[in-house]
């Protein structure tokens, strides 16, 4: 157990950022879902609007330092790949 004040200090601030960034996980990730439900129903007008949502929550996942730039880079260009093959 934590004895010095700044380390109780770190407790609370760790358990701050990681409901936060669970949270923020939690939102790209199920709007990727979303996009992926679309497409696997042929629905491709709806497709692209959830792709841009997805697009959307995946740049303020990364701006927000939840996933890395070139992380955040790769899983759009996969989207909009997966996006293009089905069109």
């Amino acid at each position: 157990m934590a004895y010095t004040p700044s380390a109780k200090k770190r407790i609370r601030l760790t358990a701050k950022q990681t409901a936060r960034n669970r949270a923020i996980r939690s939102t790209y990730r199920t709007a990727i879902k979303r996009f992926e439900k679309a497409l696997a129903e042929n629905d491709l007008e709806k497709a692209r609007e959830l792709l841009q949502v997805a697009i959307s929550r995946i740049d303020w996942a990364a701006s927000k330092g939840v996933i890395h730039k070139n992380a955040a880079s790769r899983r759009k260009s996969r989207l909009t790949r997966r996006l293009n093959q089905a069109s």
